[in-house]
This record gives structure tokens, sequence and C-alpha cells, in this order.
């Protein structure tokens, strides 16, 4: 069947079908007709079969003509009491990239349209078009229960936030809309409103019955650089009975070291929500009093995972003459998040350097536990960095792992840019060795290593130089610009060496 016969059929069954056909032929007729057949589908826009309106509304979007009567009747379907009928009509909108006034206003009453998907779709079309629509429906959507709606909200708002009837409608919200709207609003307020505002923002403070008002009350606050600000905001803090909101303070004033925040803090510490947000707060606060408290949880078996794992990271970070004989049991806990925090603590001490007592511990058991989390990887290598009580451990595990991640990691860290000892003259077979590893991040440490390697000991491998040339060069021809690159830099580090 031809086109021309396809599109008199689609013509025919508009007029004769019965519902479901009436729809179809309006999809076929919007996919294989022209112009002159929009005044079809714009009669099919009134049937009052939904089904048939909504394959109407689809025609349209389809035949790509954006004529007024097209724009007037998508914007009419777009006001349908069928919730499908609308969802096509919108998108049909969209995709004719319709601009009118009269589009604009109906994508602004979407906004308020029951079905999430049309206030989706409303959101998407006026980001499109540059414009925020409706404002206050736009400015209560950042409350709404479903994160693609209240994210796509928030990022409409933001971008218009200049705007005087957005700034407005933010101000309006932050005071009087419904609680999720006000959290965002309160976040979002201009400096010059913040400061009009401060007196009910401070009532706000300990009043609001909403705890996430609160909370983003004085996250905003926080932000304000004046005494009584800070002053009220620990009054607060020294008085709260809810959990989540000592939460929210400690942690905005957690790093600020405040000898006031040690009381709050020492009193939350049981608490499993505030718990580690106290803990963080007292090692910023140092002194004797912190440091008891913290030790206290550290060596507690019945310190709550969460709160151990942050205090053993403040504890590392105040870098205490015991802090690494409490920290490596901790490598061992059941819970992960407590190696983490331990591991962390490891690596604040290790900014500053370990004592000459700690290396050899602190190698002994990273480099046993160098498999355990692949997402803090590179926080253990960090601290095996430069440690040269490690490099024994680290030659055994490199031909003794399965892991190409910690093979890679403990090539790197042989790399005698990080690292020499006795053993380092010795070290060459083993970077020639991985030269050929399947994995490219090893094939680049074993490069390096070699070029590191030569550089260092100022030497060539004895009756192996030819072979080691030979092997590098084949990596010129190495799918990974930075396994190409490394053979590169050792074949120069060969060259030098000679030519010396």
């Amino acid at each position: 069947m031809t086109t021309e016969h396809q599109i008199a059929f689609f013509l025919r069954e508009l007029e004769t079908g019965d519902t479901w056909r009436r729809a179809a032929a309006a999809k076929g007729l919007g996919k294989l007709g022209g112009t002159e057949h929009a005044a079809v589908l714009l009669r099919a826009a009134a049937d009052p079969a939904p089904e048939v309106r909504q394959g109407a509304a689809v025609g349209l979007g389809r035949l790509g003509v954006s004529s007024a009567g097209a724009a007037q009747t998508l914007c009419a379907l777009m006001d349908d009491v069928d919730p499908w009928v609308r969802r096509r009509a919108s998108l049909a909108s969209i995709r004719l990239g319709l601009r009118d006034r009269e589009v604009v206003d109906a994508y602004g009453r979407l906004l308020s349209d029951p079905d999430h998907h049309l206030r989706i779709n409303a959101l998407e079309a006026l980001l499109e078009l540059g414009v925020p629509g409706d404002v206050p429906a736009l400015v209560r959507l950042m409350g709404d229960p479903a994160h693609g709606i209240w994210g796509r909200a928030r990022s409409l708002v933001f971008m218009f936030e200049k705007d005087p009837a957005v700034e407005a409608e933010l101000v309006r919200t932050a005071q009087w809309g419904a609680d999720a709207a006000r959290v965002c609003a309160v976040l979002m307020l201009p400096d010059q409103h913040v400061d009009r505002l401060l007196p009910w923002l401070l009532s706000e403070l300990t009043d609001s019955p909403s705890i996430e008002v609160r909370c983003a009350v004085a996250f905003r606050l926080a932000r304000v650089d004046r005494p009584e600000v800070r002053d009220a905001l620990f009054a607060v803090l020294e008085a709260e009975r809810d959990p989540t909101m000592a939460r929210q303070l400690l942690f905005l004033f957690g790093r600020s070291g405040d000898e006031r925040l040690l009381n709050p803090a020492s009193r939350w510490l049981s608490d499993q929500r505030a718990g580690p947000s106290a803990a963080s707060a007292l090692g910023c606060v140092g002194g004797k009093a912190a440091t008891r408290l913290l030790r206290a949880l550290l060596t507690d078996p019945t310190t709550a995972a969460p709160t151990l794992a942050a205090a053993a990271t403040a504890y590392g970070d105040m870098g205490r003459w015991d802090a690494v004989w409490l920290l490596l049991p901790l490598l061992d806990h059941a819970a992960p998040e407590v190696y983490a925090g331990a591991l962390r603590g490891l690596d604040a001490m290790a900014r500053t350097g370990f004592r000459p007592w700690e290396r050899a511990a602190v190698a002994r058991a990273l480099v046993a536990r160098l498999h355990v989390d692949a997402t803090l990887f590179g926080v253990a290598e960090r601290v095996l960095t430069g440690l040269a009580e490690a490099l024994p451990g680290l030659r055994e595990l490199v031909d003794r792992t399965t892991s190409p991640l910690v093979r890679s990691a403990a090539l790197s860290l042989l790399d005698p840019h990080n690292a020499t000892d006795a053993g380092t003259p010795h070290d060459l077979p083993l970077f020639e060795r991985h030269l050929d590893d399947g994995d490219n991040w090893v094939r680049r440490a074993a490069a390096e290593g070699i070029a590191h390697w030569v550089e260092e000991t100022g030497t060539l491998p004895a009756g192996q130089e030819r072979l080691l040339r030979e092997r590098l060069t084949a990596l010129d021809s190495d799918p990974w610009d930075s396994v190409r690159e490394a053979a590169a830099e050792a074949l120069r580090a060969l060259n030098e060496v000679r030519n010396d």
C-alpha cells in the first residue's frame, strides 16, 4: 500500500471507524500526512472519545505544523478532563516548540495538575522556554514529594531567583508556605531578605512545629556573619532536645572549634543520630576534656558504629600520642563504616607524619588490608605512601594478589619515587614481570616503576637491557595512552643512563 493509499485509509477511518480505529488513524495521519491534513486532526481533537482526542494530540505533534490553530487546540487539550489527553497534548506542544502566551499559561496550569507526569512535562517545557510560568505553583513544587518534580522545580526557581516575582514568592513561601516548600524557600532566601526577616527567622529556630523548617532556618542563619546570630544559634544548641536539630547545629558549627560546643556535644554522644556530629565537633574543639570523651568512645564496645567511626576520624585528626594504637584495632571492626573512620583517622595522621615507632605497625596493618574496601582504596594508598616499612610486605603482595586494583597499588607504592629501602635495587624484575599484565593500570604502574627505578639507581639491568627495551617498545601499540606514555618515559630513562 502506497503512502497515498494509507493516508486515504486513515481519512476514511477517522470518519467511519470505531473509537480505537479513529484514534489509531489520527496517530497514523500525523506520521504520514502533510500540512494539508492539520485541519482534519484539529477536528478530531474535538471528538467525544478521549482516546481519539489523545490520538489527535499525538498526530498534531508528529505532523509538525505549529500553526495558530494547532497551538489553540493543544492548549485546549492540555485542559482536557482526561489526564492521558492532557499528557499527550503537553508532549505534542513540547515537540512543536510552541511559545505562545496561551501555551505558557497552559504549562503553568499543568504545574498544579494531579498527574505527576504532567507536572514533569510542564517543568521540562518551561525550562526549555526559559520562563517560570505560574510562579506560585512553581515554588510550591519545590516541596513536591516526587524527586523528579522537586529537583526540576528547584532548578527552575534557582534559574529565576533574581526575577522579582520569583523572589517575592520565595519570601512568601518561606514564611507561610507548606512545610516541605518552606524548607527550600528558607534555604534560598536572598541575603537582603534574611536581614529584614531576621527577627522572624530567629523565632522560627525554636517556635516552628516542623523540625525540617527549624533545621533549614539554622542552616540559612549559619551563613549570616553576625555575632548576635551566632550567639543565638549556640543558645539554641545548648537548650536543644531534638536530636535532628542538635545534629544539624553540631554539623554546622563543628569545625569552628568553639569551646561552647563542648557541653552540648558531650550530651549528644550517646544519641544514634546526633552522636557522629557530636564526636566530630569534639575533635575540632580539642583539649583534655574532648580527648577524654573521645578516648572513652573508642574503647567502649557499646559505642554505636556511626559514632565510633566519627570518633576514630576525629581522634586521628587530633594526632594524640595513643591514636595509632586505638585506631589500628578498629580496622578489623565488623562495621565497614568503622574501618572507614579509622582509616581516615590514620590518613589525617599521615599528613603530619607517623612517629618512628608507629610506622611499622601502620604499614603491616594496611598492607594486609589493602583489599578490604575498593571505595577507600585511594585513602589506604595515601597512608602507605612514603612508608619504607611497607615495602617488604608489598613485594610479597604484588605476585600473590588476584586483584588488579591491589596489584597496581602495590607496584605504585614500590615505585622508588615514593619510598626506598635495601631491597629497592632488586625490584626491577618485579616491575618487568607485570609489563604484560591484563590490566592497563598494572601495566602503567610497572612501566612507571621501571622508569623511576632506573633514575633512582642510575644503573642498567645487567644482561637484560635489550630484552627490557624490546618489551617496553612493544607497549607502543598498547591501546591505552597512559601505558604508552609510561613506556616511553621508561625508554627515555634507559637512554639517559646509557648516555651518562
